[in-house]
């Protein structure tokens, strides 16, 4: 079993003894609540399992050491580039934007890591960032991508602060300017804090992108657009970091085996 304890939720996976995943679950709470507990009971009982039939259970992500079942605790970085080049062997740069931060992270072809980066302790940029100006907008999270779609000249977002950026996307509303355009306008502001982390280590295809953020289609077409490039979303893109802490599992689990 693979779990990964984020700031914003809780991912696990379980594989069986070929590697295949046998579930995988989320829950939208993450460390410092109950989500971890929930999302182990959650992906016990849509496998049918007991937390004695698993053998190994490694866990990742900024709350990996809450998880007292584990056996061992793996960086994300390394988890994420697991996960994505599993699916994805094409992968060379992942781009994952989660609920508080973001990453970029670039592979060689074998699927080793050759540098990261990470954005700095602000909101600004991430899924965070995206529920506080859904909220100003008054409009769902989920309805984002849709009102990215309709949009005919996105508005400027220049604040790199969340706080400021809320202030301007209120004088934008004040001043007559669409929710669409306001919308796409957001969404390039996320593309430019990732794609400048990616840049820092150069840009190969292929580009993937992870977590959360990743389900709205309105960051990925600003994200490929700024890149210039083809943006691949993983498949289930919330469980990669799980997945990779997973497979870590399972080949220790191999080894034991012999």
């Amino acid at each position: 079993m693979g779990i990964d304890v984020g700031s914003a939720s809780s991912k696990a996976v379980i594989l069986d003894h070929n590697a295949h995943i046998v579930a995988a679950e989320v829950v939208q709470v993450g460390t410092g609540s109950t989500g971890p507990k929930r999302v182990i009971a959650a992906v016990l009982g849509k496998g049918g399992l007991k937390l004695d039939d698993i053998q190994k259970i490694v866990a990742t992500g900024y709350g990996r050491f809450v998880i007292k079942e584990a056996d061992r605790q793996i960086s994300e970085i390394s988890c994420h580039a697991k996960g994505i080049f599993h699916v994805i062997p094409t992968a060379r740069v992942i781009i994952d934007i989660g609920g508080q931060d973001s990453k970029a992270i670039m592979l060689d072809k074998n699927g080793m890591v050759n540098q990261f980066f990470m954005s700095d302790k602000c909101a600004a940029g991430t899924g965070r960032f995206l529920d506080v100006m859904a909220r100003v907008l008054e409009i769902t999270i989920e309805e984002l991508a849709d009102y990215d779609s309709r949009a005919t000249e996105p508005a400027s977002i220049s604040s790199t602060c969340t706080v400021f950026a809320e202030s301007e996307v209120i004088s934008q509303l004040a001043n007559g300017t669409s929710k669409e355009n306001i919308v796409a306008g957001i969404h390039q502001s996320v593309a430019a804090r990732a794609c400048g982390l990616a840049r820092r280590g150069g840009i190969e295809p292929d580009v993937v992108m992870s977590g959360g953020v990743a389900q709205n289609e309105g960051v990925v077409r600003a994200i490929s657009a700024a890149l210039n490039q083809k943006v691949i979303v993983a498949p289930n893109p919330q469980i990669m970091g799980a997945l990779g802490a997973a497979l870590f599992a399972y080949e220790e689990v191999k080894k034991s085996d012999g």
